[in-house]
């Protein structure tokens, strides 16, 4: 059972859960969908809880994120650094309510606002898993965005898993060539510091190369003429040619427009807190 944990908490397993959301390999709802689709979904859900304090509408909401998290298959990495960051919102919530003269009209306030970012965030989670980088890069152009944005959102992702493995690799040299501290001390302390100070000095090492990276990447595009490409119109319709918005695309927006709806009106005839 000890073994079993250890691989599952590895740097390998970390690594290849952010290939697996960056690249959107887990499968679910919303990768079968038009990702202009997937981006419109996104937006309903990430502005219309800023538009009301209704506590029922925002759990409606809030329900309505949790099923798309279901749906994406999100992984277990990513939903757990968001469970971990609602806890210590959660505790965040208690102390500022029982300890800095609050009461239960401040717990409430700070609950709502808790609920718009957990609501926006899952919404966030389930959409950007589901799009990997030319689905992404591809939307974006459709939707007009620069040129070079697009570009960039895609070279972003496809520079992750390379920057994972290089971070794996330097600092896996820095453990084999800087000796552990001889005494661990309380909680293991120096230990902790010892790796910490390890990842700090990782990331020079990583800087370098990836500027090296770039350079290379920008000049291979240049004389593949990628500027003229992407700005020339014939060269976007080719790329967007494959867009096409379907059933599910449709069923899915209307859905979720229909459940906001739905939301609002129950939200004014069942109000919890306003």
């Amino acid at each position: 059972m000890s073994r079993k944990q250890r691989d599952v908490l590895s740097v390998e397993w970390i690594k290849l859960e952010l290939i697996r959301t960056a690249y959107a390999t887990r499968g679910g709802m919303f990768t079968r969908m038009d990702p202009r689709a997937v981006i419109v979904w996104y937006l309903i859900l990430a502005f219309v809880p800023w538009f009301t304090h209704n506590v029922t509408v925002l759990l409606v909401l809030f329900a309505m994120a949790v099923a798309s998290v279901v749906a994406a298959r999100v992984g277990p990495l990513v939903l757990g650094l968001f469970i971990i960051g609602i806890g210590f919102d959660i505790v965040y919530i208690l102390i500022a309510s029982l300890f800095f003269g609050g009461n239960m009209d401040t717990l409430i306030a700070l609950g709502v606002v808790n609920l718009k970012l957990g609501t926006i965030s899952m919404a966030s989670m389930a959409a950007f898993v589901s799009l990997d980088p030319e689905k992404l890069s591809d939307a974006l152009l459709a939707f007009r965005a620069p040129e070079l944005l697009a570009f960039g959102v895609s070279y972003g992702y496809r520079m992750l898993p390379i920057m994972v493995e290089e971070f794996n690799t330097v600092f896996d040299g820095y453990r084999l060539r800087m000796a552990g501290p001889e005494k661990r001390g309380f909680l293991g302390w120096r230990s902790v510091v010892h790796w910490a100070r390890m990842a700090i000095l990782s990331f020079y090492p990583i800087f370098l190369n990836t500027a090296k990276n770039v350079r290379t990447t920008v000049e291979a595009l240049e004389t593949r003429g990628f500027t003229y490409a992407v700005k020339d119109g014939r060269g976007r319709q080719i790329r967007l040619a494959y867009l096409r918005i379907g059933a599910l695309d449709w069923a899915v927006i209307a859905g979720t427009v229909g459940l906001v709806v739905g939301a609002f009106w129950l939200g004014n005839a069942l109000p919890l807190y306003r």
